[in-house]
């Protein structure tokens, strides 16, 4: 079944879903995948939950057919689905596997669990992160973040996600 992305106010995601999950009904089912991330404020660590793809939301219907379209665009913080209104495609393949990928986790991503090898350089042990390697351009161990550079249609962004970092204990062995 095909995904459609949909615009919508940051910050409004939450108000929007509860809105427009009731509007669709069983039409369709709408996702927000989100990220755990954890947050230092006043000094003080917290976990908090942030967006994957901020602003936007995703569709998975058969075909997002007039009516369907017409509930998820009463619904409150609405900007357009994308490519525009006047154009609605599903989601490319290459943006949907992108989309599963994190899917596969749920729809709150955790922490991935990595290692640095002698050279400091990250590798990935499980989670999330598995898998984008190639596209991580900035590790900030002391946060517990990785910056990857994400792509959906044809727009690229920069998003954290946090990691969990096995210290010296695995460190010994040799890589497989």
């Amino acid at each position: 079944m095909p995904f459609y992305s949909v615009q919508v106010w940051t910050g409004s995601e939450t108000r929007f879903l509860s809105v427009a999950r009731r509007a669709a009904g069983d039409d369709a089912s709408l996702i927000w995948p989100r990220r755990s991330l954890r947050i230092r404020r006043a000094g003080i660590w917290r976990d908090s939950l942030a967006p994957v793809f901020p602003g936007y939301l995703f569709v998975r219907a058969p075909a997002l057919d007039s009516d369907l379209y017409a509930a998820i665009r009463r619904a409150p913080g609405f900007l357009r689905v994308l490519p525009s209104n006047d154009n609605i495609v599903a989601l490319g393949q290459k943006d949907q596997q992108l989309l599963t990928h994190f899917l596969a986790f749920g729809e709150v991503v955790d922490k991935s669990i990595v290692t640095f090898d002698e050279n400091r350089r990250i590798r990935v042990i499980s989670g999330p992160l598995k898998g984008l390697e190639g596209r991580i351009i900035r590790v900030d161990r002391r946060k517990g973040r990785a910056r990857v550079k994400l792509e959906l249609y044809q727009d690229s962004f920069e998003i954290d996600f946090g990691f969990e970092a096995l210290e010296a204990a695995l460190q010994g062995e040799p890589p497989s």
